[in-house]
């Protein structure tokens, strides 16, 4: 039996519903069932498009992946002083909340790549992604006399993917650690790198 013509747009809906029910449930416990809930489909509506459940959670990374990447780099567009783009990349690397479902769902991928060596290539590719963005913010900072560099720009940039990281499993995970607090605790470390004052500055 054929697939309707509009199997795209259909797929797109369960990647949607799959990433939903990925932050309510994990990838543990994941079943088709719960992508159905979400979705407003039948379970055998999520078996006909996806018969293989981990290639519907391989697709919702791939995407996920994509759109966190290119999201961040749109952050910082609108900024020329790499100080203020150094400040909107922190901000856009860690959850605004406990309940930040784009973040629930890529740390819920972190998990899987210990399993699972399509998503490690992912995670791998993410991190030099998250990586590339800082470099260039960085460096023209140094050229234009706002940085002293303290180390290379891509220790300080790994360095800062790295609190990133950290700091966003604090804040999903409901300890004290807000998301503002996290901030600033990265914008200090950034300063440090830097030689640069960076508390303060705007990034709305």
């Amino acid at each position: 039996m054929a697939r309707p013509k509009n199997q795209g747009a259909r797929r797109q809906q369960l990647i949607g519903a799959a990433k939903r029910a990925i932050a309510i449930h994990g990838l543990t416990g994941l079943r088709t069932k719960d992508v159905a809930a979400q979705s407003q489909l039948s379970a055998g509506a999520v078996s006909y498009y996806y018969p293989d459940l981990a290639g519907l959670i391989r697709d919702v990374h791939s995407q996920e992946l994509d759109r966190f990447y290119w999201s961040r780099l749109r952050d910082a567009e609108f900024a020329d002083d790499p100080r203020v783009k150094l400040c909107c990349t922190i901000r856009s690397g860690i959850p605004h909340a406990a309940d930040d479902v784009d973040y629930q769902v890529l740390n819920e991928m972190h998990v899987q790549a210990f399993r699972d060596p399509f998503h490690a290539r992912l995670m791998a590719n993410l991190f030099e992604r998250e990586v590339s963005l800082y470099l260039p913010i960085l460096e023209s900072g140094a050229e234009q006399g706002l940085f002293t560099l303290r180390a290379s720009s891509l220790t300080i940039a790994r360095n800062l993917v790295a609190l990133e990281d950290a700091y966003g499993l604090h804040i999903l995970g409901g300890t004290p650690l807000g998301a503002d607090e996290a901030y600033n605790l990265i914008v200090a470390n950034a300063e440090n790198a830097t030689g640069c004052v960076l508390a303060g500055v705007d990034v709305r």
